[in-house]
């Protein structure tokens, strides 16, 4: 049995999970690509100009592009943690969606991969708009940054995977503001989407290093700039480790909920 509970049974069947959160989400795109796109380029024109107009330049680039590589990011994080967690939990308990697909030849096993696949490729949507509008307001000129669109999916695989765990273990939505207080706002604050680790105290910094997001800017942020990263598998892996392990994590979590 505990065999059982650790050994993932997944099938192309998932891809159907993710082809019917499309279908679903394609009724309301444009609303909700512009929802994904409000909150990060108000943080990107409010600090970008307003802060940035009253500092020197940030690793030798003006403040609002520094942080524009860090809004790609950050939005990509929300994205999937938003999908994962309210849309996730809406589908998982509410509406009782899962437990619908699951009267099909569908396991749960596939379900959950496919809302993690699902809450990643929307959060990749919402990170490539960010990347496209910062590109046409001439934040972005080099080549390199097309080999950022396969490490914002993995961004939000990563925190896609993350969101399904406190999915499994939420009874209510009001649980998952400890995830956005306690986890999602300090990533933020500590991982480099806003001003450089650098300026952090030692023990901070060092903090950072575990944290996921702040490998996905240090990935991320220097091929928007025209840079090669510094230590790019290291980021690759630490992003693939965690999503590996917090897909498991969920997906035990998941069953022991529904099938218990």
């Amino acid at each position: 049995m505990r065999q059982h509970l650790l050994r993932p049974q997944l099938s192309w069947r998932a891809l159907a999970v993710w082809r019917r959160n499309f279908l679903v989400w394609k009724k309301l795109a444009i609303p909700s690509v512009l929802g994904n796109l409000a909150d990060p380029m108000i943080y990107l024109f409010g600090l970008g100009y307003g802060l940035g107009g009253l500092l020197p330049q940030v690793a030798g680039v003006p403040y609002i592009v520094f942080l524009a590589a860090g809004t790609v990011c950050a939005s990509t994080m929300n994205a999937a943690s938003f999908e994962a967690l309210y849309s996730g939990f809406s589908r998982m308990h509410v509406q009782k969606t899962w437990e619908a697909i699951m009267n099909a030849p569908v396991s749960l096993d596939d379900v959950v991969a496919g809302e993690c696949l699902w809450a990643a490729a929307k959060a990749t949507l919402s990170g490539v708009a960010i990347l496209v509008v910062i590109t046409a307001l001439g934040f972005v000129h080099s080549p390199l940054a097309l080999w950022a669109l396969p490490a914002i999916f993995l961004t939000g695989l990563c925190f896609s995977a993350l969101g399904l765990i406190v999915t499994a273990l939420a009874p209510s939505y009001d649980f998952f503001m400890y995830y956005f207080t306690l986890l999602v706002t300090p990533m933020m604050l500590l991982s480099g989407v806003f001003f450089p680790v650098a300026q952090l105290p030692a023990a901070f910094q060092a903090g950072a290093q575990a944290l996921p997001l702040s490998h996905a800017v240090q990935l991320i942020r220097p091929l928007l700039l025209g840079q090669v990263p510094a230590d790019a598998l290291l980021h690759i892996a630490v992003l693939a480790g965690v999503s590996v392990v917090a897909f498991a994590i969920a997906l035990i979590l998941t069953r022991r909920r529904l099938l218990s």
